[in-house]
């Protein structure tokens, strides 16, 4: 997952900038739940954007600045939209939009409380946006899929993907780094060259008959023109590894 697919989806249910903007707000979230930052996040923000989306759904306007509680506490009352954002994503935006108001999660500070809200507020807009994917969105059901499960991947976990390229953090073996890589794709194929980026921290042999010993098991399919993705084998060992790494 990149922040560009996101925004791409979303992008399809409501105005780009919204989408980008919401985006934005997650993946500070994440990235303060992975370096245990506090203060960096704006929950507010991100709960303002996603009463914008609402409005954006349910009227096709949006106000500059919503009334966050109280259109989020009226919205279940109206017919219109789906029950999963109706009432539900609703209620886990007013329980963030509480958070963000009576605990101070958006200043720095001490308080023991402070890290396990800013995990509540990573979980649930990583629920916001699973259901606005699932929900509103036009992308097919396949790639809403792969979008849900990698918004719910955990934080701090095996790869960072803030930047150009995503990067495998967990100190593993050449075969196990791109196994793990390869699953974040799955089940579409990755390209060589962005393998190699990737793996840049290994030398290009290394990295090519890693790939050569993952083919010839079967854990891997493709070849240097097409890309290479996992098979159902390789998908089912990158779990045991991922599971294996953040246990």
């Amino acid at each position: 997952m990149t922040p560009d697919d996101l925004v791409a989806a979303l992008a399809t249910a409501c105005p780009r900038s919204l989408a980008e903007s919401l985006v934005k707000e997650f993946m500070q979230v994440r990235r303060d739940v992975t370096t245990g930052t506090l203060g960096g996040a704006a929950p507010g923000k991100f709960i303002e954007t996603f009463v914008q989306i609402l409005q954006h759904l349910e009227t096709g306007t949006h106000e500059a600045r919503p009334d966050v509680d109280e259109y989020l506490r009226k919205l279940e009352s109206r017919a219109g939209l789906d029950d999963g954002l109706r009432i539900c994503a609703a209620r886990v935006g007013r329980g963030m939009y509480t958070l963000r108001n009576k605990r101070n999660i958006a200043h720095i500070g001490a308080v023991d409380p402070n890290q396990y809200d800013l995990r509540f507020l990573l979980h649930g807009s990583q629920w916001v946006i699973a259901e606005l994917i699932r929900v509103a969105t036009k992308v097919t059901m396949a790639d809403a899929g792969r979008l849900i499960e990698q918004v719910h991947e955990p934080a701090g976990g095996l790869i960072d993907d803030y930047g150009a390229r995503p990067l495998v953090l967990a100190a593993l073996t050449a075969r196990d780094e791109l196994i793990v890589l390869l699953h974040r794709s799955y089940p579409d194929a990755v390209a060589t060259s962005n393998i190699l980026k990737s793996l840049d921290r290994r030398t290009p042999r290394v990295v090519k008959d890693t790939l050569r010993k993952l083919w010839n098991g079967k854990f891997v399919d493709g070849n240097t023109g097409i890309g290479y993705r996992l098979t159902s084998r390789g998908y089912d060992v990158a779990v045991e590894i991922i599971n294996r790494a953040i246990s």
